[in-house]
């Protein structure tokens, strides 16, 4: 006990000193002011040669991470790379022979580097490569990734699981591997687990809990959870945070933050992702996920949401047993989502159960503005009585009115074909970067989504979708905005859950009617209420869109008709 209360309070001092989170104060501070290069250097600076050499480990598994995904993607770069040249040369050619030499002299600098990547490549990957060795050698990598991680603690297991959803950034190799990070993550040691709860709920653990299992039943990346049972004879979980993990947490952000700085420094790495800003959603989403009393509070808000759903279910959170490092909450037993053998025994049907999560991620994102961010297996079950039922609510989204109305806008555009809607869209949304003028790529943007949007869902070369939309993305100023990366994450895993449960799992053809249905629910309420402050002389500063009310009646004459 003594040594558990010595620790903490050592922990205390850490973040008083600014090397972790202050329960007061936000970790984040404005990148690029003198304050915030200050607080990297001192969370640094404090851990002496330790925390340089940390910074070291890390900036070498990520080093080689971004080499590996660039030397891998080599040959699809190059081919941009020769159609930039050529059209180069061509406006070279009609400007004169100056203008030509000069980029002649460029043509030549991009070939010299070209033959230094080749032999690079080659020499790291150790020679030419036929599809079977590629193969081999990325799960070798994939494996060499998902154990550094975990050698680099909680913060980049972190990482790596929300990695292990995102198949348009990484080979599926990579995917394949990085999703045992959900469920096969060691545990730490059950003496500093049990000293945790006592410190947290000032007692010992045989006053708190009547019985507690010796082993922790899961672990994860920011703690374990334990099997218990309350004196009052409701069967819980008890989940408990692992041991410094707050300063642990604040030292490796601010060694990200100085490495986004550092990557500042060479556009060609920031071109398609703002970095900056997806750290520091990252870190707001730790921070909060590490505040077991606010994941409390989340899965309460989540349960009051759908509570007029019978078939979803959220597990009672137990308060008097809950602190910010220890969360005591109702055990629930269930078979996970993509079980199919273990839905099928019981007479659930996969489908069924897939439509179902994706009509409760149309109502968290479309009406609730409150979403479950990390929906992966792990955190699904399909209970005995047929409800599905969610956990871990540490990582949640929120969505802004304006973002919810805009999202909605771009629905509607894809329902109704209209490629000049959805180009406007890409830009309301911030997917072009600041400064750029929206009309030089609107015809670009326009073609793409004319070609796709015209050909059925079976007509889709999804190789060829990539290829152009790398095209699109690598030769023009697009990028993801970070208030997207939680929204994609959770959409990307869904899909990759419904592929499992359902070979023939289209996300767009399977939301299509419950997302009309949401929209209609959802506007029509905000239309009638617009009226109603019309005709009563309120003042309002909303301005009704006639055109998209007309949009709204034929939608639901035509939902109607079709009932």
């Amino acid at each position: 006990m003594k040594s558990a209360q010595a620790s903490l309070k050592a922990l205390e001092i850490a973040r008083k000193r600014g090397s972790g989170f202050k329960e007061e104060e936000p970790l984040i501070v404005i990148p690029g002011t003198h304050a915030h290069i200050l607080k990297d250097n001192e969370a640094i600076s404090a851990r002496g040669l330790r925390g340089w050499m940390r910074t070291l480990r890390i900036g070498r598994v990520l080093g080689l991470l971004s080499l590996y995904l660039f030397l891998d993607s080599y040959d699809i770069r190059a081919t941009f790379s020769r159609r930039f040249a050529e059209r180069k040369r061509e406006e070279a050619r009609r400007r004169g022979r100056r203008a030509q030499f000069q980029e002649w002299t460029r043509n030549v600098d991009r070939l010299i580097l070209d033959r230094f990547i080749r032999v690079l490549r080659f020499l790291i990957f150790r020679g030419v490569e036929g599809s079977g060795r590629k193969e081999a050698r990325l799960e070798k990598q994939a494996v060499w990734l998902r154990e550094s991680l975990i050698r680099l603690g909680p913060t980049f297991i972190k990482i790596g699981q929300a990695l292990g959803a995102r198949g348009d950034l990484l080979p599926l190799s990579y995917v394949k591997e990085l999703v045992k990070l959900q469920d096969q993550v060691p545990s730490f040691p059950n003496e500093e687990a049990f000293a945790r709860i006592e410190t947290e709920l000032n007692r010992k653990v045989h006053e708190a809990y009547a019985e507690i299992d010796a082993e922790p039943v899961a672990a994860a990346s920011l703690g374990q959870v334990y099997r218990a049972r309350l004196h009052t004879g409701e069967e819980v979980a008890v989940k408990v945070q692992r041991p410094n993990l707050a300063e642990i947490i604040g030292f490796d952000i601010a060694v990200l933050r100085r490495l986004t700085e550092l990557m500042r420094r060479f556009p060609q790495m920031n071109e398609n992702a703002d970095w900056e800003g997806m750290l520091r959603e990252f870190s707001e989403t730790i921070t909060e996920e590490m505040d077991y009393v606010q994941e409390g509070r989340n899965a309460d808000l989540f349960r009051e949401n759908f509570k007029k759903w019978k078939t979803i279910h959220v597990p009672k959170i137990h308060w008097p047993h809950t602190t910010p490092r220890v969360l005591t909450m109702e055990f629930i037993r269930g078979t996970k989502v993509v079980d199919l053998e273990g839905l099928q025994a019981r007479r659930f049907s996969p489908v069924k159960v897939n439509r179902l999560l994706v009509r409760t991620y149309l109502k968290q994102l479309l009406e609730d503005g409150f979403f479950h961010a990390d929906p992966h297996p792990g955190n699904l079950l399909v209970m005995d009585s047929g409800r599905l039922a969610f956990f871990d609510f540490g990582m949640t989204g929120r969505i802004t009115p304006r973002l919810q109305s805009l999202m909605i806008n771009a629905f509607f555009h894809v329902v109704g074909r209209d490629v000049h809607g959805l180009a406007q869209d890409l830009i309301n949304l911030d997917f072009l970067k600041p400064g750029v003028d929206p009309e030089q790529i609107r015809p670009v943007v326009e073609g793409l989504f004319q070609h796709y949007l015209n050909l059925k869902l079976g007509e889709v070369n999804f190789k060829e979708l990539t290829y152009d939309l790398a095209d699109v993305m690598y030769e023009y100023p697009f990028r993801l905005p970070a208030n997207f990366t939680y929204i994609i994450r959770a959409l990307m895993t869904l899909e990759g859950i419904g592929i499992v449960t359902d070979p023939e799992f289209s996300f767009f053809d399977t939301a299509k009617p419950y997302a009309k249905e949401f929209m209609l629910r959802r506007e029509g309420r905000a239309f009638r209420q617009m009226i109603v402050d019309k005709l009563l002389g309120r003042e309002t500063d909303g301005k009704i869109e006639w055109g998209k009310m007309w949009k709204l009646a034929k939608m639901a004459a035509k939902m109607y008709l079709e009932k």
